[in-house]
């Protein structure tokens, strides 16, 4: 009872509008159309790794390019020169210009051909889902189906293979939750609350394994089943609000 009344006091203390400025969720949030949301969340979450400051500028530049609507700026995309050139210099870590345009093709694709982000997500999706593993597989199996450059696939990670997915299970948080304080969106109904995993970086394996949490030494998929499994038992219907308690005490109290 102390351990889940610490992560409800750091939930909350966290999981407030003052969290979001400083957060990548801040881009999305200056839209209010959904498929401008979804757009804008995604291309921020896949480059949401770093230094919060070199994610805002990343993404700024990016929002600048697609200006003023994502979607639009998604549903008219073709792979010509302007288009190529208006992101030619774009980089973030390992991130290029290469990639991004092949993530513009991808997503004129499944805007045009599979219905959209959530339907993509969703597809693969039902009540006795125990998580987002395999709809997570799906979605990238569909996102890579145009031909691609080999090396733009690691920038959108695969459970199969064991890695923790923290950029999309952050992009799902934020589409998924029916979140009280209007952080997260909740824009999304075919994924439940309860399906989705906690995004396990290096903050908040650090904090949960400080807290009993995790026994797992390595932050994989192993690690986000069992962590997420952990914090069922505090809240089942809810399981990943505690991302902003493990997040929260990492980063900004060092913990």
């Amino acid at each position: 009872m102390q351990l889940k009344d610490f992560l409800e006091q750091k939930y909350l203390e966290y999981n407030q509008p003052s969290f979001i400025p400083a957060d990548p969720i801040s881009i999305p949030h200056r839209f209010t159309l959904k498929e401008d949301i979804e757009i804008a969340g995604f291309l921020t979450a896949i480059i949401a790794w770093g230094n919060r400051k070199s994610i805002l500028a990343s993404a700024n530049r990016l929002m600048e390019a697609m200006k003023p609507s994502p979607y639009q700026f998604i549903i008219n995309y073709s792979p010509s020169v302007s288009q190529a050139n208006q992101v030619k210099h774009f980089v973030h870590r390992t991130f290029n210009s290469f990639d991004l345009l092949f993530f513009f093709e991808s997503l004129h694709n499944i805007y045009h051909q599979h219905g959209g982000l959530e339907a993509v997500f969703s597809r693969n999706i039902n009540p006795e889902s125990i998580n987002v593993k395999d709809t997570i597989t799906s979605f990238r199996d569909i996102f890579f189906e145009l031909p691609h450059l080999h090396r733009t696939e690691k920038h959108l990670s695969n459970p199969q293979t064991g890695s923790a997915a923290k950029r999309i299970n952050m992009f799902l948080r934020w589409m998924v939750r029916k979140d009280p304080y209007g952080v997260d969106f909740g824009i999304w109904n075919n994924i439940q609350p309860n399906q989705l995993c906690i995004p396990l970086d290096i903050h908040s394996g650090r904090v949960a394994r400080r807290l009993g949490l995790l026994n797992r030494k390595q932050n994989d998929w192993k690690a986000v089943e069992e962590l997420t499994a952990e914090l069922k038992k505090f809240d089942p219907s809810d399981p990943v609000k505690y991302d902003f308690a493990l997040f929260g005490t990492g980063v900004s109290e060092g913990f």
